[in-house]
C-alpha cells in the first residue's frame, strides 16, 4: 500500500533524471522509493459559561498531539520533541507538524463532529525529519511521517495543510470500513483524501468554493520546478509541466481514464476524475464547500455501507442517495451532484 502524498510515478521521474544539478534529488528519489514504510492497520477542553445564575460547563474534544524527531534516520517513532502541553519549539518543522495536526483535528470536529481520525479521540502522533532527503510524507496507520525533501525538487512537507489532512484522511477512510487500494476503489481512496485535504485548508482559511485554489500539495515544490502543486481538482492535468517531472497525467473525465497496472492500477492518476466531480458539485452549489458537497461526501464515506471494492459509479450513486436523504430529491444539491458525475462521464443522463 502506497499512502505517500507523492505518487511513485513522480518519484520515478526524478530518480531517472541525469541532470547534474539534480543528482542529489535523483539519489533522494531512488532511496525514497525503496525506503521501508510499513502500515500498521483523550483529551477534552473545558468551556465555562453563565446562564442566568448558573455556571454551565461544556466539554469538547481537543487534539492530543505528540511530535517526534527521527533525526534523519528511518527509525520510528524517534525522540519526542513536543507534546500537547508544550509551547512552540525552535524547530519550525516541528511546529508546522503540530499546528497542521491541530488544524485537521479542528476541521473534522467543527465541520462533522468527528473526534479525531477514528471518531473516538485517537491521539495524533507525528514524526518529522524522517530519513535523509526523504521525498514524501505518509500515514502509516499509527502516525504521520514527514521527510524533509531533497531541497532541489521537493521542499519540506509540513507546511502544507492539504498534505497533512490528505494523509490523515486515509485514517478516516480506513476506520470507516476502508476502500481497496487498487483500481477505481483505490483511486476513490486517494480522491477522498484529496477532497478533505482541500476542505481542511478551505475551512482554515475561511474560503468559499469560488475563492479556493483547489490545489493539493501547493508549496512542496522548489522554485526550480515548473508547477504549482501535486494535483489540481479544478483542472486535473495542469498542476505541473516540468522538464524533469513531465506533465501532470491526471485525467478530468472518464474519456482520459488510464488503464495501467502501475501504482496499484493508477490510483494517483485516475483520482483526478472523482476529484473533478467533487469540484464541479461544490462550485455548482457554492458557499462553503465543507457544509454541502463535503457533508455529502463525508456521510457517504462514513456510513459504513460502501463496499470496499466500490468503483466510481457505485460511489457516485451512493453520493446521490446521501444528497437526496440530506436535501431532498428536487434540491439544487442533488442536481449539482448528479450533474457533476455526468460531467466527468461516470454517470449518464437519467442514471441516478
Amino acid at each position: 500500500m502506497n499512502l505517500g502524498i507523492v505518487p511513485p510515478f513522480l518519484l520515478n521521474r526524478v530518480a531517472a533524471t541525469d541532470k547534474p544539478h539534480l543528482a542529489r534529488a535523483a539519489h533522494a528519489a531512488r532511496h525514497t522509493l525503496i525506503a521501508p514504510r510499513s502500515y500498521r492497520p483523550h483529551r477534552t477542553t473545558l468551556q465555562l459559561s453563565v446562564d442566568g445564575d448558573t455556571l454551565v460547563a461544556e466539554t469538547a474534544p481537543s487534539p492530543d498531539r505528540t511530535i517526534a524527531d527521527a533525526n534523519n534516520t528511518e527509525t520510528l517513532p524517534g525522540d519526542t520533541v513536543r507534546t500537547e502541553d508544550q509551547g512552540p519549539v525552535t524547530d519550525d518543522t516541528v511546529n508546522q507538524a503540530f499546528d497542521g495536526l491541530g488544524i485537521t483535528f479542528d476541521f473534522y470536529w467543527n465541520a462533522y463532529q468527528r473526534d479525531s481520525i477514528d471518531g473516538r479521540g485517537l491521539p495524533l502522533d507525528a514524526t518529522v525529519h524522517y530519513g535523509q532527503d526523504y521525498d514524501n510524507a505518509f500515514w502509516n496507520g499509527e502516525r504521520m511521517v514527514f521527510g524533509d525533501g531533497d531541497g532541489d525538487v521537493f521542499t519540506g512537507f509540513t507546511g502544507s495543510i492539504t498534505v497533512i489532512a490528505h494523509e490523515l484522511t486515509h485514517g478516516v477512510t480506513e476506520s470507516s470500513g476502508g476502500l481497496d487500494y487498487q483500481g477505481q476503489s483505490g483511486a476513490l481512496n486517494e480522491s477522498i483524501s484529496d477532497v478533505f485535504g482541500v476542505l481542511t485548508e478551505q475551512y482554515h482559511l475561511g474560503q468559499t468554493a469560488d475563492q479556493a485554489s483547489w490545489l493539493v500539495g501547493a508549496g512542496i515544490f522548489s522554485d526550480q520546478v515548473t508547477g504549482v502543486a501535486l494535483r489540481s481538482m479544478k483542472a486535473p492535468g495542469t498542476a505541473y509541466d516540468d522538464d524533469v517531472l513531465g506533465k501532470d497525467p491526471q485525467p478530468a473525465t472518464m474519456a482520459g481514464y488510464v488503464d495501467t497496472s502501475e501504482d496499484n492500477g493508477g490510483v494517483h492518476i485516475n483520482s483526478g476524475i472523482p476529484n473533478h466531480a467533487f469540484y464541479l458539485a461544490a462550485t455548482a452549489v457554492g458557499g462553503k464547500a465543507w457544509e454541502t458537497a463535503g457533508l455529502v461526501w463525508y456521510k457517504t464515506v462514513t456510513a459504513g455501507t460502501l463496499p470496499q471494492s466500490a468503483d466510481f459509479a457505485t460511489f457516485a450513486n451512493a453520493t446521490l442517495q446521501t444528497a437526496q436523504a440530506e436535501y431532498g430529491e428536487q434540491s439544487k444539491e442533488v442536481d449539482a451532484v448528479r450533474t457533476a458525475w455526468i460531467g466527468v462521464g461516470v454517470l449518464s443522463d437519467g442514471n441516478d
